[in-house]
């Protein structure tokens, strides 16, 4: 059975025009797109999206980020959708990402790491309910 994922092209893929080469690797490694847009979110929204992260020292310069420019958030699917994809991307740092993963490849720093994906099939479906409404979505 397919499962869906959310992975998010960050604002620095973005602007460094390297969103359709991520694109490509995603499609390439056997995922289907299933849902795709470009937004700007707002800093509510960003600060909304990573509630989780609240307490982290990190979330107010992860909401700064994430509002900074245009994002691009994807529903994706496949078996084992959301291992899988946590496996192409690679470590949050690409200084510790292995090579061929996409942060390895297009993350310039651990806080601008090019791309977003679930950690969970839970979170998956919180995810993917808070940028599409079901009938934006395609299969």
């Amino acid at each position: 059975m397919a499962e869906r994922t959310l992975a998010i092209i960050k604002p620095d893929a973005v602007a460094a025009g390297v969103a359709g080469e991520i694109i490509a690797h995603i499609q390439r490694a056997g995922f289907r797109i299933v849902g795709m847009k470009l937004v700007r979110m707002s800093a509510e929204q960003a600060g909304a999206f990573y509630a989780v992260h609240r307490e982290r020292p990190f979330y107010g310069e992860l909401v700064r980020f994430m509002s900074s420019g245009p994002v691009i958030p994807i529903v994706l699917e496949k078996e084992n959708a959301v291992a899988d994809f946590r496996t192409l991307i690679g470590a949050t740092d690409p200084a510790e990402a292995a090579e061929g993963t996409i942060r390895k490849r297009f993350a310039r720093s651990k806080g601008e790491n090019a791309i977003h994906g679930s950690d969970s099939p839970e979170n998956a479906r919180t995810e993917i309910a808070f940028f599409f409404a079901e009938s934006e979505l395609v299969g």
